[in-house]
């Protein structure tokens, strides 16, 4: 698994972990971003169960494990966060934030193990990054492929952690973790996103409030980071995208099929 500093100051660190060359072929290449901040860690979208010994090895590498304090989930999905009970067994004490919406429903990932998860309201908030004084901001994002959705900003290093938005699905680990060339970039992640981006509107709405806060650097947990004018590009790009449901789904003989079922089925029993 690689891992590349992103961004780092005297006491403030972006660190990325990804490209897991051991992993299955049937499972999704993710990204992990971890910050450092006065010695205390926070992980944004851990990660699935069957990459927690990868991450765990490649962050260990890199920062104590006693130090995470923080970890925050974007939204449900099991790749970004089933590992999430194995992390608490490891480090007990961490707050866990997630949207108020899939509280619940992350719980069903707690194998056995105690959870306590903190609820975000709609709107976003501020998290704490342990003690270290500074924050990061929880940026609405709902709808922008999930129901409870957020994307995380961090003003100190001016980078904004997109979740799924942005996200490609390349076709080998070998491909370096930013976009080089837009245009061409674009190949990866458009299907992904008219198939999993129900809003048009929604995707319009994040990408206005992306722009105010006018990030140097947009991470997604899927593909290659953005920086510099391609972050500017993505945003362009997701602003004119036609998203929903387009696809013909009529089915004329799976039709036929129950409507021969339905004049064959015996009713005088």
């Amino acid at each position: 698994m690689k891992s590349k500093i992103l961004f780092e100051s005297q006491k403030h660190q972006w660190l990325v972990l990804g490209r897991d060359s051991e992993k299955q072929k049937e499972v999704v290449d993710t990204n992990e971003y971890v910050i450092l901040s006065d010695e205390n860690v926070m992980l944004l979208d851990p990660g699935g169960s069957e990459i927690f010994s990868q991450v765990l090895a490649a962050l260990c590498r890199h920062v104590d494990i006693e130090a995470i304090k923080v970890i925050v989930a974007s939204h449900q999905d099991p790749d970004i966060v089933s590992s999430l009970a194995m992390w608490l067994d490891l480090c007990p004490g961490v707050k866990v934030f997630c949207s108020r919406l899939w509280t619940g429903f992350i719980h069903h990932f707690g194998m056995g193990t105690a959870m306590e998860l903190i609820g975000i309201p709609d709107k976003g908030m501020e998290i704490p990054i342990g003690n270290s004084g500074n924050s990061i901001f929880a940026i609405p994002a709902h709808f922008c492929h999930s129901s409870g959705n957020f994307s995380f900003y961090d003003p100190i290093a001016e980078i904004l952690f997109s979740g799924d938005i942005g996200a490609a699905l390349l076709p080998t680990s070998d491909t370096d973790l930013f976009v080089e060339d837009f245009e061409s970039h674009i190949q990866y992640m458009e299907t992904f996103h008219l198939r999993w981006m129900p809003s048009s509107a929604a995707l319009r709405e994040w990408v206005q409030r992306v722009r105010n806060l006018r990030p140097v650097m947009i991470c997604p947990q899927h593909g290659a980071i953005f920086q510099g004018d391609n972050a500017e590009k993505l945003l362009d790009w997701l602003e004119s995208l036609e998203v929903g449901i387009h696809d013909d789904l009529s089915n004329p003989e799976l039709d036929q099929r129950m409507a021969q079922l339905r004049n064959n089925r015996d009713f005088s029993v």
